[in-house]
């Protein structure tokens, strides 16, 4: 019963490194030290969830010839906006607050740079009660209701 002592522990081999270990650079300088192979690569875009290459689309970018831009607010609806809300003695900022939104946004259609959303454009129409969308740009919207 002399083999079987329990103070003592014996140890058969390390634990492996783990995968983070293995990749520091404490890590790879030691194997290189050692003489071994090291392969060192940095993985482009690696732990990303897209699908695509980085690659393809700026060859497809390249090879595209027409200029890609947003269509923008005509000049002529920043007008008829400005030319109402100063007939009706609105500052930018009481326009803005009256349909919900900030005072650069109303900035940004008088000065024809907004990308047009149909949502603002309406709440503009509604509040300024001309029409800004479509062939009548500039003429009274017609009363509620209608025909019955």
């Amino acid at each position: 019963m002399s083999e079987s002592d329990w103070d003592t522990v014996t140890y058969l081999r390390k634990k492996p490194l783990t995968a983070s270990a293995a990749r520091s650079t404490k890590a790879v300088t030691a194997a290189q030290r050692r003489g071994m192979a090291v392969d060192t690569s940095k993985k482009f875009s690696a732990a990303t969830n897209k699908q695509k290459s980085a690659a393809k689309d700026t060859a497809k970018l390249d090879r595209e010839t027409e200029e890609l831009h947003h269509d923008r607010v005509s000049l002529d609806v920043g007008r008829v906006i400005m030319r109402v809300r100063s007939e009706k003695k609105m500052t930018q900022k009481e326009l803005a607050t009256k349909i919900n939104e900030k005072p650069q946004v109303v900035n940004d259609y008088e000065a024809g740079r907004a990308i047009p959303n149909q949502q603002i454009m309406a709440k503009l129409e509604r509040t300024l009660g001309v029409k800004l969308r479509g062939k009548d740009i500039g003429l009274p919207l017609a009363p509620k209701g209608g025909k019955k």
